[in-house]
């Protein structure tokens, strides 16, 4: 049962919550139409909701829609709004909900800038723009535009520019328009200005152009996270907030979705705020909030949202999988390659904080101490702060930072919890400080959480609000950008623990603590959604599990490695970076899966290692890169994916660990379909995929026809559990019937009559769970865990574990259990998981 208090995390009555979602990634591929031709399928999969990718007219080309360009007109590339009404339509006759994934954070600033049309707006008529308060820069000042490819002093002197009259889509109603090309980009030009000289033209903008490698440092609007492409919006002003949601909010109030995931509220000025604000527009409808969570740290309970999108869940599943054994033998061969002296995570994370901040980020931090300056400069008793100082002290602020950001409201005292993430951010911060500097951090944290200070004349001043808004708008951007976008790809000590929202610091996770934090989470948000794979995850759920399963067989992966790399000495570039290196292997095994219909290829493979390496930011960057040195790191990776002695080891160490694979990927899987709230099925993850990191994860799924899909469906449904299934086949076996299950009892799994129990068992081997429906047990969950460990101790022996009392029906194998302590061997046996069922008959 949920307690007191969790009915704010719960949709209205009148309002649908999903079940069973299936996310999709639409697209020109992927329409609204193909959709609809899904639906059978997805009905028998047992999907009672579709989870659309974001649905607004986005940049031209865009494979994601998180690049919005307008928010009054659905995507034509997905079909449109009647597209969108059709398959709504259907899906609800079907007996689906719809949906939908909303960004309020940010809009595209694309090529041409005319497809944005509030955008075009603002650069044409500035402070006279009805959206001149969208976006977030400061009033007064011209939009910074770094897009040329040199000086504006050397394009100017090469004629770079040109002045013409053409027709702007966007807004035909004004016919032609004067407007400034830059080969493809197009501005718009203030009334008046076309006919001066250009030089003077150009600074008669209400925009200033420059070249594209000042942005990080002179860039004027907020950005999402370090994109200059993508440029944050005010949706706290309720008139933005207005124009953004409007026709998201019709489809809404028509019936046409169902329920709404808001991308990153952690860049919004006051997300708690916008919640409200969503959730009064709604009238309470179900809302996840795409949020990363410290290992510590849960959703704020006053957020009126479902929970998070899942990868808080996520994480911890393949932790549980992962073998503490396996941390000596896979830190020793990181170090090997890597050249390095011991390596502690705390301190890549750091000093990757630390290049963001001085480099793509620089900008925003600028500012930050600018504002706060201006503040202490307000108030003789606060004016001996010197901008190195306060600079100083937000820097170590930011580095010392372990969650995205804290949740201070200006105007309003500070949540106490929030406080303490604030102040013990401090004192790690102050190690890294002199004591003037001390002295200054103290008066810096007292600003930002809003307490009295000096004399007490700038308590009310807008810098003070803005400041405190903005340091946490800043901490979550440096800590996405230094943590999950570059330590995670140098930190390769194991890396399916590098994922989103993850602690690949902890290594392992044992059973006492995942039931614990499930357990809390089941309390507070019982319809909060469960993932396992989604179009942000570093790597989908079956490359994770196999990674997984290296740290059960760390002494013989090292020695697989060492093998490798002799064999392949000849081959291998000089310059190959040994961070790279330790991930290109990883990659390489996570990835190794010639049996599934989806194996990696050497375009595949070589895209993702280019990307890796430049996220690193070691060797090459995004910015400057590399690419000789690329290009041998290619070749090479191409090359052992055509070594016959290359594969011949692969295949060997996949037939040793083959056991454990499978186990792993289809016990994950069960747990990510049982273990709390909305479980959510990522396109084409009923079977087993190779996806890395996006754009690879974004890849159109091979559906092979609706009638194919249903028929392959049906054989693997009917099959017998113990049939010598494929991986393929028995994922999707086991994905339908718990989908089914799911269909079948949807309280027990999600909302206020459903419960999270922690069932006892002998050995560290399994992990077992019971969830309830008002409070009594109504589905059991035993898996399987550190397959190794088990084998080494020959098997389940007398262990036992203690099953509510039977009679339970065996949801994967139809068989009759009976209650009490049982023998795992007799409950479990050789299977990855049994998911035991209460017969409806008794419950009736």
């Amino acid at each position: 049962m949920t307690t007191p208090g969790s009915d704010r995390h719960l949709p209205s009555p009148s309002h649908r919550t999903p079940v069973t979602t299936y996310r999709l990634q639409l697209g020109a591929s992927l329409t609204f139409d193909d959709v609809r031709e899904l639906l059978p399928y997805l009905g028998e999969l047992g999907v009672t909701d579709l989870y659309l990718s974001p649905v607004l007219a986005a940049s031209p080309g865009s494979t994601h829609g998180y690049d919005v360009v307008d928010h009054n007109r659905i995507s034509d590339v997905m079909g449109g709004r009647e597209g969108l009404e059709r398959l709504a339509r259907a899906a609800h006759d079907a007996g689906m909900g719809v949906l939908v994934d909303i960004v309020p954070n940010h809009m595209a600033v694309p090529t041409p800038l005319w497809h944005n049309p509030v955008l075009w707006s603002v650069l044409r008529d500035g402070e006279a723009s009805p959206y001149a308060t969208w976006f977030d820069a400061p009033r007064g000042e011209k939009l910074f535009m770094p897009v040329l490819g040199k000086r504006l002093g050397q394009a100017l002197t090469d004629g770079d520019f040109t002045i013409e009259r053409r027709a702007i889509p966007t807004e035909p109603e004004r016919g032609q328009q004067w407007v400034l090309r830059y080969y493809d980009h197009v501005f718009p030009l203030a009334e008046g200005t076309h006919d001066l000289p250009l030089p003077e033209l150009l600074q008669q903008q209400h925009y200033r152009l420059a070249y594209w490698r000042v942005g990080d440092e002179e860039l004027n609007y907020r950005r999402f996270f370090d994109i200059a492409t993508l440029a944050a919006v005010r949706v706290e002003d309720p008139q933005v907030f207005a124009g953004s949601h409007a026709l998201v909010l019709e489809l809404f109030d028509g019936g046409v979705i169902d329920a709404l995931r808001v991308d990153h509220p952690d860049g919004l000025a006051d997300p708690e705020g916008y919640f409200e604000q969503l959730s009064r527009a709604t009238d309470g409808a179900w809302i996840a909030a795409e949020k990363i969570l410290a290992p510590d740290e849960l959703l704020p309970g006053t957020w009126p949202a479902a929970g998070s999108t899942g990868y808080d869940a996520a994480w911890r599943i393949d932790q549980l999988q992962v073998d503490p054994a396996g941390a000596a033998p896979l830190g020793a061969l990181m170090q090997e390659l890597t050249g390095q002296a011991p390596i502690d995570y705390p301190r890549v994370a750091a000093d990757a904080k630390r290049e963001i901040i001085a480099g793509s980020l620089s900008a925003e931090v600028n500012r930050l101490t600018r504002l706060l300056y201006s503040l202490t400069s307000q108030d003789i008793y606060l004016s001996d702060h010197t901008f190195r100082d306060l600079r100083a002290c937000v820097v170590e602020l930011l580095v010392a930072a372990d969650r995205y950001r804290a949740y201070v409201v200006p105007g309003r005292a500070a949540d106490p919890e929030q406080a303490a993430v604030l102040r013990s951010s401090a004192e790690r911060a102050r190690a890294h400080l002199t004591a003037e500097q001390s002295q200054t951090l103290d008066l810096v944290v007292a600003i930002l959480l809003g307490e009295e200070i000096g004399s007490g004349k700038v308590s009310a001043v807008p810098e003070r609000g803005e400041v405190i808004t903005r340091f946490q708008q800043v901490c979550g951007a440096v800590t996405a950008k230094g943590v999950e976008d570059t330590t995670f790809y140098r930190w390769t000590h194991l890396t399916s623990l590098t994922e989103v929202g993850g602690d690949p610091g902890g290594f392992a996770l044992s059973a006492d603590e995942a039931h614990a934090w499930a357990a809390r989470v089941q309390a507070g948000w019982p319809a909060t959604m469960v993932t396992s794979t989604t179009h942000d995850t570093k790597r989908g759920e079956d490359v994770r599990a196999r990674i997984d399963v290296l740290a059960s067989y760390g002494n013989e992966w090292v020695e697989l490695v060492h093998r490798l790399r002799e064999l392949t000495a000849d081959a291998r570039p000089a310059d190959l970076d040994g961070r790279t290196e330790n991930l290109l292997w990883q990659t390489l095994w996570g990835t190794w899966a010639p049996e599934t219909a989806d194996p990696i290829d050497a375009e595949r493979l070589g895209a993702y290692l280019v990307k890796a390496s430049r996220e690193q930011k070691a060797w090459t960057t995004w910015t400057s890169p590399d690419t000789d040195r690329e290009r041998r790191l290619v070749d090479y990776a191409g090359h052992l994916l055509t070594r016959a002695d290359v594969s011949e080891q692969l295949d060997a160490f996949a037939a040793l660990t083959s056991p454990a694979v499978r186990n792993t990927i289809l016990a994950n899987k069960a747990m990510a379909l049982t273990w709390l709230g909305v479980a959510d099925v990522y396109q084409g993850s009923e079977t087993t995929r190779t996806s890395l990191v996006d754009p690879d994860n974004r890849r159109p799924v091979a559906y092979a026809g609706e009638a194919g899909l249903r028929a392959a469906l049906e054989r693997a449904s009917r099959a017998r559990a113990g049939a010598d299934l494929s991986l393929d086949a028995a994922k999707l076996r086991l994905t339908s019937r718990l989908c089914r299950l799911r269909a079948e009892r949807p309280e027990t799994f999600v909302g206020a009559r459903s419960g999270y129990r922690p069932l006892p068992v002998s050995t560290s081997c399994a992990f077992a769970y019971a969830r309830t429906l008002d409070g009594e047990d109504d589905v059991v969950v035993v898996v399987r865990r550190l397959g190794r460990r088990l084998e080494r101790i020959g098997g389940w022996g007398e262990h036992t574990v203690d099953l509510p009392v039977g009679p339970w029906d065996d949801v994967l194998t139809d068989a009759r259990v009976p209650g009490g302590s049982r023998r795992l061997s007799d409950v479990v046996a050789d299977a990855p998981v049994t998911v035991l069922a209460r017969p409806r008959r008794i419950r009736d």
